[in-house]
Parts: structure tokens; sequence; C-alpha cells
């Protein structure tokens, strides 16, 4: 299964509103919204993803509970990135600053900011390039660092703001760089 983008215009505009209610709605579907407004309805993830994305998650989360220095998010969040698009990455992780200059209102619905870190991890059924493409995008709105995961081949390609992507295979850990400062990702049943 792979997602579908529906393009809605000039039919229908799905304006924020109308998208926070679309999602609102329908809870057992998982949307995104690009940034040229197209409908992407995201496929459920199968036992394996969902199983390597709980340790991802539970990873994150457990480092960003002692650290202190930001929130993480699972990958249920949706975010609204500056150039419009709402994404909910696998993991991401957010600097408190930053977080606290949201409104409650805007914490609360979609968080219109994009995370400081941000993981994808591909499933057996996503292409590539797609996700590739999604991580481009959120460096262009604003990581700091980010992760593709691919379990299907053991490759890690890293995003960095002014640097070129680095693939890096079959790592055994990963490092949360200065974005991320003291996390360490064993990679242990995920890759």
């Amino acid at each position: 299964m792979t997602a579908i983008a529906f393009k809605l215009e000039p039919l229908v505009e799905l304006t924020d509103d109308a998208f926070y209610q679309l999602c609102g709605a329908n809870p057992d579907v998982k949307f995104e919204r690009s940034a040229q407004g197209e409908l992407v309805v995201m496929p459920p993830t199968g036992g394996f993803s969902g199983n390597r994305n709980s340790k991802l998650t539970a990873r994150l989360e457990t480092w960003a509970d002692a650290d202190g220095t930001g929130l993480a998010f699972d990958s249920s969040t949706m975010f609204k990135l500056p150039n419009g698009a709402y994404r909910s990455p696998d993991a991401a992780w957010i600097l408190l600053s930053r977080w606290q200059t949201l409104t409650t209102q805007e914490q609360e619905r979609f968080p219109p900011i994009c995370p400081d870190f941000v993981v994808e991890l591909r499933s057996a059924s996503d292409s590539l390039r797609p996700l590739q493409d999604k991580m481009q995008e959120y460096l262009e709105n604003g990581i700091q660092l980010g992760w593709l995961l691919d379990p299907q081949t053991r490759m890690v390609e890293i995003y960095i703001p002014d640097r070129e992507k680095q693939i890096v295979p079959a790592p055994i850990q990963l490092s949360g760089e200065s974005v991320l400062p003291g996390f360490t990702l064993s990679t242990a049943g995920i890759l």
C-alpha cells in the first residue's frame, strides 16, 4: 500500500480549519496535506513497521524525558510546516523554548512549527523517493537534524542544513549531534 494524494482544488478549498475538521471526523484515517493543498491518505503500517516505530519513539522519549530540554512526539502528531504542508513524521523532537512560543490552542491542534529533529522510518510498502522528498521538505522548513531509516536496505540518510545528505550503511547507533546532545539511538530492532 502506498500513500494516495487527491487534488481537491478547484472543486473544494481545503482550508486549515476544514482539514482539522476532516481529520477529527475521520480519526481512523491518517491524513497529511501537501504544500500544494493535496489531501494525502496514508496507509496503515504493518506489524514490523509498527514495532520498529514503537522502539524508535520509546528510545527518543526516554532520552527527552531525562534531558528535559525539549519534547518528543510520536507518529500521530501532525505539524503545520511554514510552507503550509501538514506532516506527521514517525518521530520528532522540539526544543522546549521554541514549543513554549506557541499558544495553548496552537499546541493542542496541529502545531504550526517545524520540529528541530524528525525521523521517517521506511515501511516495506513505502517507495524511497517520496520519503526523500519529505525529508528535503523538512530541511527546507527548518529541521536541524533528520534521519531517514530504511530497514529494507539497512541504510540511514542523515539530513543537516547546509550539508550534503550523508548515507550511512548499517549503523549500530546514531548520534543526535549538537541538536540532541547526549542522545544516541541504538538501531537494534529498528534496522
